[in-house]
């Protein structure tokens, strides 16, 4: 929340689209404390806790998400961006044949929608499907080719250091894998989605992410649900979770600022060695003009009043070091940092309570490491006015409806648990998770019908907004008329 007192600088300097990535990432780690909390008490008191525990989080993850979605509708009234999507200008991107708007009245591309729907739906949907298909079938074979490893070692007695790395072999193919398929999956979701046409660039992210999400979440949870539900190994579970949680994180924010300000800092001085290098040249070198041409002559004295620099100008070295900044690619990648981490501390928050505190820890140091890549690292971002995160909100409440599944399914085959009523069979312990289950939607239904979502001076203000605007045109109508009326009088 401490975030909302820099957001409008935020806004005004990198664009509505930047600012809202910080104030959320603030109010997320903001609703973590709660569950920190709770978290850190689960490793005081008795582990038959771990049932309300459960049930607070799944039903805190719906209460956060449905409060954002009325802080996000607060912001956008206050930027006046709340109703910008039915304006929305049309993609440079955007083929089409030239018409007439129906809405604006403008000449612009037009692409009738059917045929978006076709292509999404007969093509792109495959494709995708596909995809996720083949991933998920990697996932499987690295998971036995692992198994088989370390049966085969065992058998073996083998116990000795290159014993070990042969065991790990298969899980650093996969990650291997899984870096170079992200990396061509998300060339191909760019791809399809800009075949598919959309008009606006809010259209165009929307279809872009929900195809990076489902594949993000195949690569990124389902080896934890086939620990949990398949091998049911809940050490092994929490033990991926911690890993994931404390040192890939952790090694994601030496990636994006440590690294490359160490390659900045230290490519300053490789560059000292192409020091005899021009980069610019004399005015009198760069522009050559026939002074016989009128235009030429014109352009001549036009260039008399340009200020010259010299090459080792301050504001020359300042320019050059700029334009050699990073490019920043937009919040993409930063929401789906945050995408990941939302699903390890949710979904699976009765095997490993202790989520939360690293992930508000690690929620510190991304606030503080991203401002910094943003001011230090990248070249400023093109400004972008948006109304919310987008389907970066349905993909959050979507992990939130999932996390109810899995952590009534966690529970139910947990040791702890099962040890409380050991004459209940596999029947009974389905029926109860069926059961628990189907409450916890309801009431998470219950809560998101209960909670607008926009505060009631927003609903308020759009209302008097509405008014205003018929009654404006009412009016127009009305003047309209007697003119009409008056200059049929005078005829």
């Amino acid at each position: 929340m401490f975030l909302l007192f820099v957001a409008e600088d935020i806004r005004l300097y990198f664009g509505e689209n930047v600012a809202l990535y910080f104030i959320f990432l603030g109010y997320y780690t903001t609703a973590l404390i709660p569950p920190m909390v709770l978290g850190l008490l689960e490793l005081l008191i008795p582990q038959t806790t771990t049932v309300f525990f459960c049930v607070f989080n799944v039903l805190w993850v719906t209460l956060f998400l449905e409060l954002w979605k009325r802080k996000s509708s607060e912001l956008a009234y206050q930027w006046g961006t709340i109703g910008m999507t039915s304006l929305d200008e049309p993609r440079p991107e955007f083929r089409g044949k030239m018409g007439v708007d129906e809405v604006t009245g403008r000449y612009q591309p037009k692409y009738p929608r059917w045929k978006t729907n076709v292509k999404m739906y007969c093509v792109s949907l495959p494709i995708v499907i596909l995809c996720l298909v083949f991933a998920f079938c990697i996932m499987l074979i690295s998971f036995m080719c692992e198994t088989l490893v370390i049966e085969n070692r065992k058998a073996a007695g083998d116990d000795s250091l290159t014993g070990r790395i042969i065991i790990a072999l298969p899980s650093i193919t996969y990650a291997g894998l899984v870096y170079v398929m992200n990396l061509y999956y998300k060339k191909l979701a760019t791809f399809l989605t800009d075949w598919e046409n959309h008009r606006t660039q809010s259209q165009f992210d929307r279809h872009r992410v929900t195809k990076l999400v489902l594949f993000e979440f195949i690569n990124n949870f389902m080896s934890m649900f086939y620990i949990a539900f398949v091998i049911q190994d809940m050490e092994m579970l929490k033990s991926q979770l911690a890993t994931m949680l404390i040192i890939l994180q952790g090694f994601n924010n030496i990636q994006e600022a440590l690294l490359p300000l160490f390659i900045r800092c230290y490519g300053k001085k490789i560059s000292k060695f192409f020091k005899s290098q021009r980069f610019f040249k004399s005015s009198s070198s760069s522009c050559t003009y026939d002074n016989n041409d009128s235009f030429s002559k014109e352009v001549g004295k036009m260039l008399q009043d340009v200020l010259i620099l010299e090459e080792d100008d301050p504001r020359i070295e300042q320019a050059i070091s700029e334009a050699r900044l990073e490019t920043y690619e937009g919040t993409y990648d930063d929401y789906l940092e945050m995408f990941v981490q939302f699903g390890y501390v949710f979904l699976f928050s009765s095997v490993y309570p202790m989520a939360a505190f690293w992930a508000v820890a690690n929620n510190v140091l991304e606030i503080r490491g991203d401002a910094f890549k943003l001011c230090k690292l990248c070249q400023r971002t093109m400004p972008r006015k948006v109304k919310d995160i987008g389907a970066w909100q349905r993909a959050f409440e979507w992990v939130g409806a999932m996390s109810i599944m899995t952590n009534c399914g966690l529970m139910c085959i947990s040791p702890q648990l099962r040890s409380l009523a050991p004459e209940m069979g596999a029947v009974e312990w389905i029926l109860i998770f069926v059961f628990v289950e189907h409450v916890l939607l309801v009431i998470r239904q219950l809560l998101h019908d209960a909670i607008s979502e926009k505060p009631e001076w927003v609903r308020i203000a759009l209302a008097k907004i509405n008014y205003q605007s018929k009654q404006a045109l009412k009016n127009e109508r009305i003047l309209k008329n007697r003119a009409h009326l008056s200059q049929k009088l005078k005829l």
